[in-house]
């Protein structure tokens, strides 16, 4: 089984990452942080690292996507309630993130998602187990 997750993310100013993250309450793992990456900390065990683009081509022979015209992934988030969701979204909005897609409601999932300064997609959910559709 998996231990941990680090998912690795260009951005294109550190800091701009940076400000905006902690705009929507998260933190950083100074021990992982430097001038060329940040480990953004999502929860237990949940990382993003935000690497600047010539740090992140490094790790990678292929193009880095333009995330502002391109879906390259959709970083989704599972917190623990509806207010959550519209907490995270809105700080995001008032950070300077951009607005995504429509919000959804199903009932028993809820979910909004905003992009990063970088174009990169975030979904936050909420999902009602005991309110689930069985079968």
């Amino acid at each position: 089984m998996v231990k941990e997750i680090f998912v690795n993310l260009s951005v294109k100013d550190l800091k701009v990452a940076q400000d905006f993250f902690s705009k929507l309450g998260f933190g950083f793992n100074p021990d992982f942080t430097d001038e060329r990456a940040a480990c953004l900390v999502l929860g237990e065990n949940i990382y993003a690292m935000l690497l600047v683009e010539e740090f992140f081509k490094g790790f990678s022979k292929k193009d880095i996507p333009d995330t502002l015209k391109t879906a390259e992934v959709i970083n989704a988030l599972a917190v623990e309630s509806r207010e959550k969701v519209d907490q995270i979204a809105e700080a995001a909005l008032a950070a300077g993130g951009k607005f995504s897609s429509d919000p959804a409601d199903h009932g028993w999932m809820y979910s909004r998602s905003f992009q990063d300064p970088d174009g990169h997609i975030w979904e936050v959910l909420y999902t009602d187990m005991a309110a689930f559709p069985k079968g």
